[in-house]
C-alpha cells in the first residue's frame, strides 16, 4: 500500500517536471535562434549602437554633463594598416591564430590575479567586440559565459576581418569618443585612414583606460606603451586577412 502510495506520488510529480523540462527546452531554443540570427545580422548590418554608449550618457547626465557621443562608421579598408596593426599589437598578438580566445594570456591574468595583484584581464579582440557589441557593461561570472558564447559564435559566423572591423568602429577611445574615426578626428584632426604608425600606436596606448588615459596629453607610461606597441608593430609586419 505504501509503495503504492510513492509511486502515484511519483507519477504526480512526473507531469510538472516535464512542463518545465518543456518550458526551459524552448526557451533555450529560442534563445539560440535570436543569437545566432543576431550575430548573422551584425555580419552585414554594421551594430548602431552598444550598451556601453548608452551608459556612458546616463552618467553624463547624472553629472550633469551634456550627451556626447561621437562615432562614424568607416569600412574596413578605409581604415590605416597603420591602426588595424596598433590594435592587434597592443592587445591580441595572436589574435589571427586563435578561436577567440588566448588561454596562455587567461592562465596569466588568472594567475596574477590570484596572487592579489592589479586584475587583469586577458581578453582577445574577440572577446572584447563580443563584449561591446552584444553584451552589458560589468565584471561577473555571468557576463564572462555570455561573452564566451558570443565569443564563438562570432568567431564561427565573421571572418576575422569583420570581427577587427567592428572591434576598431565601436571600441571605447575617449571621453565620448567612440571608434577608429572619431579618435583620429578628436585627437590627430584628420581621418583615420591617413594616421601614421606613431599617432595609432598613441591611440592603442590608450585602450586598457581611455577615460582616464588621452592621446592629448600622454603620460611617460603611455609613451612607453607606445613605444612597445610600435616594436610589437615591427615585429608582427603586415596583417594577413
Amino acid at each position: 500500500m505504501m509503495e503504492k502510495s510513492k509511486w502515484s506520488a511519483r507519477k504526480t510529480k512526473n507531469p510538472r517536471l516535464k512542463k518545465i523540462s518543456a518550458i526551459l527546452s524552448k526557451l533555450l531554443l529560442w534563445f539560440l535562434m535570436v543569437t545566432v540570427l543576431w550575430v548573422l545580422v551584425y555580419r552585414f548590418v554594421n551594430p548602431p549602437i552598444t550598451l556601453l554608449m548608452v551608459q556612458r550618457n546616463i552618467e553624463r547626465s547624472s553629472d550633469d554633463k551634456p550627451a556626447k557621443m561621437e562615432k562614424k562608421w568607416v569600412d574596413f579598408e578605409d581604415i590605416s594598416d597603420n591602426m588595424k596593426r596598433a590594435a592587434v599589437s597592443a592587445e591580441d598578438q595572436l589574435f589571427l591564430k586563435h578561436i577567440g580566445f588566448d588561454v596562455k594570456a587567461i592562465e596569466k591574468a588568472f594567475e596574477t590575479n590570484r596572487m592579489g595583484k592589479k586584475i587583469k584581464g586577458g581578453s582577445t579582440i574577440s572577446q572584447q567586440t563580443a563584449k561591446n557589441v552584444f553584451l552589458w557593461p560589468g565584471r561577473s561570472w555571468i557576463r564572462k559565459g555570455f561573452e564566451a558564447y558570443f565569443t564563438l559564435l562570432i568567431e564561427i559566423l565573421w571572418s576575422k576581418e569583420r570581427i577587427l572591423e567592428v572591434y576598431l568602429n565601436v571600441i571605447e577611445m575617449g571621453d565620448g569618443v567612440y571608434g577608429a574615426e572619431a579618435a583620429a578626428q578628436e585627437y590627430f584632426g584628420k581621418s583615420c585612414g591617413k594616421l601614421t604608425k606613431s599617432q595609432s600606436a598613441l591611440i592603442a596606448a590608450c585602450f586598457p583606460n581611455p577615460i582616464k588615459w588621452t592621446p592629448r596629453k600622454p603620460t611617460q607610461y603611455i609613451k612607453h606603451r607606445q613605444y612597445l606597441i610600435l616594436r610589437n608593430m615591427r615585429r608582427l609586419g603586415p596583417l594577413d586577412l
